[in-house]
């Protein structure tokens, strides 16, 4: 484990995705919000940011649902790169803080993918399959809506914990994700 201590007292701790208490710091992040900011590379290498609510994959994939014409998608189309933070913003500064910070690509999701994040999100947010199934005038409205959105999947292949209930005060846990090469 290397550690890197900076001069505002914070601490980064290089860590392996795999280890049992980083997986389940990052996991139970991930399980007790729904929110995110993405952040992504407009035209001019100007940065954007956006916030979605997301669902995920035990593959550590992050999805969100939308609008494809919209500049954050727009952006993705042009350049993949984009980071992601999840964090309860009802925290209080000097207790105990959590949040991840994900950083990767993300594309439109297609054919699996694109099954498998609205299977995922179905499961995070009923009310979406709900309101897919457009049975009464509203719902079929917004199901309209909704159909002319696409899913999204982040293949995050850093990612940087601050859990300080798990890893002490001011540590960052920063991990590589391994991912499997399909052939």
């Amino acid at each position: 484990m290397d550690r890197v201590s900076g001069m505002s007292g914070q601490e980064t701790v290089s860590r392996i995705l795999l280890e049992e208490p980083v997986r389940r710091s990052l996991f139970r992040i991930l399980r007790e919000n729904v929110l995110c900011s993405m952040a992504t590379v407009a035209t001019g290498n100007r940065a954007h940011i956006n916030t979605a609510y997301f669902c995920y994959s035990r593959a550590l994939e992050l999805f969100f649902l939308s609008d494809p014409g919209s500049l954050h998608c727009r952006n993705l189309a042009e350049h993949p790169s984009m980071a992601m933070t999840i964090f309860r913003s009802a925290q209080a500064w000097g207790n105990p803080d959590r949040g991840v910070q994900l950083f990767g690509t993300c594309r439109e999701a297609k054919g699996p993918h694109a099954r498998n994040a609205e299977r995922l999100y179905g499961e995070r947010f009923p009310p979406y399959m709900k309101t897919s199934a457009g049975r009464n005038p509203e719902d079929r409205r917004q199901g309209e809506q909704l159909r002319s959105y696409r899913f999204y999947r982040f293949v995050p292949t850093r990612v940087k914990i601050l859990d300080e209930r798990v890893f002490g005060g001011g540590v960052f846990a920063v991990a590589s994700v391994p991912r499997l090469r399909s052939r």
